[in-house]
């Protein structure tokens, strides 16, 4: 019963992290889109596009680690 528990937290987990994969991506995809649409690319432009990319690369190796299967 224990067992059964543990592997159904480990799904719903797993669920939530390549769905918050999927927002960060977007994300990521939409910041990029919008620097290369820009005319002067700003600082704080790049580094919040930097920094989307760096979420989404770190939730990627924690995919990863976790060896969930995206679809």
């Amino acid at each position: 019963m224990l067992f059964s528990r543990k592997g159904k937290l480990k799904r719903e987990f797993d669920e939530k992290l390549v769905e918050l994969m999927k927002n960060t991506r977007d994300d990521w995809h939409d910041q990029k889109n919008m620097a290369d649409m820009s005319v002067e690319k700003s600082p704080q432009l790049e580094a919040v596009e930097k920094m989307a990319e760096a979420k989404y690369f770190y939730l990627f190796k924690e995919a990863r680690e976790r060896k969930i299967v995206i679809k």
